[in-house]
Formats: structure tokens, sequence, C-alpha cells
């Protein structure tokens, strides 16, 4: 296979890394073969993972080369000081009346003192290394995946050393449109300084890629020649979740199920004040019914729930390998998605609705009005999504539901989610990369 083309990707998450960060290159680097290009992966040897998943290393190309080299982080430094400040690693926050000085303090030192963010001390050392690497190996094309955004400055770095490197910027979510910036309490010449490093990426990528259609329309305005391929499933996965799927289970019970990390952003407060209702109004509900979480649910989110008529229904599993979560999504009758609530982030589409797609089973989701998952549920009759003010519609979707599986109807009825495959949104890359 030496007609092979190389493709170098730059990513701080690799398995044995959890989440959905990894996910995405792991999945195009496990296809990439089959298309011609033959990937390498450049990753930190010593990474703060906020997660892990053992279960992903399977999915690891078994020829593939791996680079690697020290990262400093001062994330272990800052969890010292403050044990909340964990979650800055998967980019949470405690906001409003959670936060505690210690808190602000944290949040004001990670927007003000680490820019883009706090793998920013990896920059240099990668830009020195990679340059002398891709002087003596032929790689065709260089992709670099944030966040964390860092990640892209070692892209623009070689791009500036090595004007005819062909360079992808891979953007899983954006840099100063994400929702949490606006919480980072920037000073004004911080946020000039995140606006004008975010703008010179656009300008100097050849190609920057985006996992949403409004994302992508977002970056063109920006400057950026942007193309959006978004996440997806794979089908070696989602064969698996239709073998293992627990019908007795199903039968039994009505099981509304997060699957993933829930932070205080995203939290649907008026869906747990609707079941709250119907726990409380509806006793063939209340006998029926169980609200799953399998992921890392935040704390207060929690405790929240547990102080209403909601305690005796809950199911925390915890978190769960990727593997055992994908079961879980099967063992459901219902699934819940949620977004941010602000207008800015109706391009962000979470990784997991496409796992959710391709268990067919019916999704509830929670986000700005006119998202782009609202349009991808319509299109694949998938569910149905609401704002963060909406409370009498959900009630009535969630017994429409509730009603069609007391019947025995309540059907697995998808379409159209053969274009979110990882072999064929792999194919949709190798178009661009070749």
């Amino acid at each position: 296979m030496s007609s092979q083309k190389k493709i170098l990707i730059i990513t701080y998450y690799w398995p044995p890394a959890g989440g959905p960060g990894v996910q995405r290159w792991l999945k195009f680097a496990k296809y990439l073969p089959e298309f011609g290009w033959k990937p390498v992966i450049y990753t930190p040897e010593n990474p703060s993972y906020p997660l892990l998943d053992e279960s992903l290393i399977k999915d690891v190309p078994k020829d593939i080369e791996i680079v690697k080299t020290k990262i400093w982080e001062p994330y272990q430094l800052a969890e010292k000081l403050n044990k909340s400040n964990k979650k800055f690693k998967a980019g949470q926050f405690d906001v409003g009346k959670n936060q505690s000085w210690k808190s602000k303090l944290s949040i004001w030192v990670r927007g003000n003192f680490f820019i883009p963010d706090a793998r920013v001390f990896w920059v240099k050392p990668s830009v020195k290394f990679l340059e002398n690497y891709l002087k003596e190996n032929k790689i065709d094309v260089v992709v670099t995946s944030g966040p964390p955004h860092s990640l892209h400055l070692i892209g623009l770095n070689l791009k500036k050393k090595l004007p005819h490197l062909k360079w992808i910027a891979d953007f899983r979510d954006p840099w100063t449109e994400i929702s949490y910036y606006k919480h980072l309490k920037l000073t004004k010449n911080s946020d000039k300084k995140h606006r004008q490093l975010e703008s010179d990426v656009f300008k100097n990528a050849d190609i920057t890629l985006a996992t949403s259609y409004t994302d992508a329309e977002n970056f063109k305005k920006n400057g950026a020649n942007a193309v959006c391929i978004t996440n997806g499933f794979d089908e070696s996965d989602a064969s698996k979740t239709a073998k293992s799927s627990d019908s007795q289970t199903l039968k039994q019970r009505f099981i509304l199920s997060y699957i993933g990390v829930l932070e205080q952003l995203r939290n649907p407060e008026n869906l747990w004040k609707t079941l709250d209702d119907l726990v409380k109004t509806n006793a063939d509900f209340a006998e029926n019914f169980t609200l799953k979480f399998a992921g890392r649910i935040d704390e207060k989110i929690l405790n929240s729930i547990e102080n209403s008529a909601l305690k005796n229904h809950i199911l925390n599993l915890g978190y769960l390998s990727h593997d055992k979560a994908i079961d879980e999504m099967a063992k459901s009758s219902l699934l819940l998605i949620t977004n941010f609530p602000n207008e800015s982030s109706k391009g962000i589409i979470p990784g997991k609705i496409f796992e959710y797609l391709a268990t067919g089973k019916q999704i509830i989701s929670f986000g700005p009005n006119d998202a782009d998952v609202a349009e991808i549920l319509n299109e694949t009759k998938a569910g149905k999504h609401f704002s963060y003010s909406d409370s009498e519609t959900i009630k009535n979707f969630i017994l429409e539901k509730f009603e069609l599986w007391k019947n025995g109807n309540l059907l697995e009825n998808t379409q159209n989610i053969q274009q979110f495959s990882r072999k064929n949104l792999t194919e949709k890359l190798v178009e661009i990369l070749d």
C-alpha cells in the first residue's frame, strides 16, 4: 500500500480517553485506509483526560503509527486549589448561584491566563517537533482537531513555517461562539486575543471543518473556507445495539434515558418540572416510569432532581464505557438530548444524537429554536425538539409516547439515517482530502 496518501491527525483526545471528543477522529482513522489514506496520530504522551474508556481501544487500527510527546498542563495544580476545577477539563462550569468565590477566581484565571486554553503549553514544543517530523516524513495533509483550540495554533504555526503544507482545522465545537465563552470573565484584551487567534486560524487553514450546518455558515462569515461534516454512528457499534436490547425490561418500564455528560449550562429544568408534575398527578405514569442516567451528571442537577417527587424513579448508573452506554440506549423507551439554550448554540449537534438515531428510539431534545438538531429530527422522523421555555407541549409529547408504549405501539421508525454512518462520513472527508 505504498501508494497510500498520509494524513497526520493532531488530536489531544485519543484512547483510552473517553467521551465524545475522542470518537470523531478515532472513527475517521478506522475507515480512512479503506479509501486510500493512511492516518498517523500525534497526541500527548501524558494527557490529563476528564474521562477514560478502555473499550474504545479496540477501534484503534492495529498497524497505526502513533507519535507522542510530553505535555505540561496546569490542571493538577488547579484541582488541588479547588476540586470543582476538574470540570474545566471537559469545558464545564458552575454557574449562577452555584458559583463560589473559588470557582469565580478559577474561571477568571482560566479565561485570561490560558489563551485559548490550558493546553497552550503544548503548542511551542509540538511545533518544533512536528516541523522536523514533516521535513523527514511525507505527509499529504495535516489535521488539527479542537477543542482544545490550542491545537489549531500548532497548525497555524506550522503553516507559517511550511507555507505549502495542506492544513485542515477541524472544529468539533466553536471557539468564541461556544456557549460557555461568555462565562469566562474575559478582559477586553483577552477577548480580543481569543478572537484574533480564531480569525488567524480561519484565514490560514486551507479548509475549516464544522460539525454542524450553522457552524459552517458562521465560520464562512468569519473568513473560513468551511465545510460541514457532522459526527455520526458506527454501524459496527449499532449492530450490537439491536442484539443487546432487553425487550422484557422495556415491556415492564417506560424508561426515559439521558446518556452522557450533563452540565449546568444544559440543564432542562422545565423537563424535570414536567416529569415531577406527571408523577404527582398521573398514577398510571408514576407506576411505570423510570428516569435513567448513564454518564457523568452534575451533582447539583442530581441533587435538585432527588429533592423532588422524581426521587424514587431515578436509576443512576454512573459513567459507563462506550459499549455499555450504547447498550443502555437500546434499553430505553425514549432518549433525552440537551443543548445550550442560547441562540448562538443552535448550530451545536451533540455527537450522541447519531448513536441515538442508530437505535431507532424516539428522541426528546432541548435547545434553542431553529436548531440544527431540530432539522435532523424532522428529516429522520426521530422525535421532537423543544425550547427551554416549553412546558405543556413537553407534557403532551411524553404522554403521547407513554400511551404508545403502554399499548405496545412505540415503534422504531427512523429514516434517512444512513448518511450519518461513520463510513459514509469518512468517504465525504476523503472527497475533500483528494
